[in-house]
């Protein structure tokens, strides 16, 4: 029996990067989950709109189906406005969005 070995060494972050300095930078600074921080409710509302999408594709949707939707329709809504609100004239350092 053969045994069927690699020819290629282990592929890691710096062989795929375009850039030697970004490889060892690879992890987000804090600017950056500072920004997740602020933008996570809203992440989470879009979350729950998608469940409840998800779960209507392989039937009609009925009465509670709809409901749901439309309640985590407006919960997305209702979190880009405070979002915005929030953000207003804030200027993240580092290009952070």
């Amino acid at each position: 029996m053969e045994h069927i070995v690699t020819v290629q060494s282990a592929v890691t972050a710096s062989d795929w990067t375009p850039f030697a300095d970004i490889a060892d930078s690879i992890e987000p600074t804090a600017a950056e989950l500072d920004a997740i921080d602020v933008e996570m409710p809203l992440i989470l509302a879009d979350v729950d709109l998608l469940d409840a999408q998800i779960i209507t594709l392989d039937r009609l949707p009925n009465e509670l189906d709809a409901r749901r939707i439309r309640r985590a329709r407006n919960r997305v809504l209702s979190e880009r406005r405070a979002l915005a609100n929030r953000t207003a004239g804030t200027v993240l350092p580092g290009g952070a969005a």
